[in-house]
């Protein structure tokens, strides 16, 4: 299925998910922090701070601070990896998860909602 939007439209769609977002006491995550939790829920696994890094063309001093905040709201866990202990996997969680999905939901709501 295609969509076709002019800019105006998908302007206005992302203004009114960000607008239900705020409406609905989510919680408040950054641009990056949304595309890294994106990344990690839609790309396949395994995912590490190095790879979200490079992936995302950042710091991983970046991704560790956003993470850390992640982390707090259970949207997703670290773990060492135990066959290579320089590495810190990140993992999905059912809180994480459900976030995802209301928020794919909540897009697919306010594109409904759009004048043709």
């Amino acid at each position: 299925m295609a969509v076709h939007l002019r800019p105006s439209q998908a302007l206005r769609l992302w203004q009114q998910v960000n607008l239900a977002e705020v409406r609905d006491d989510a919680p408040d995550l950054t641009v990056r922090q949304m595309a890294i939790l994106l990344t990690i829920y839609l790309d396949p696994p395994p995912h590490t701070v190095r790879g979200l890094a490079a992936r995302l063309n950042v710091t991983k001093p970046v991704i560790t601070r956003a993470l850390d905040t992640m982390g707090a709201l259970k949207l997703v866990s670290r773990h060492r990896d135990e066959l290579d202990r320089r590495n810190v996997l990140i993992k999905r969680t059912v809180e994480g998860a459900l976030y995802v999905e209301r928020f794919g939901d909540a897009i697919i709501a306010k594109a409904m909602e759009l004048p043709i």
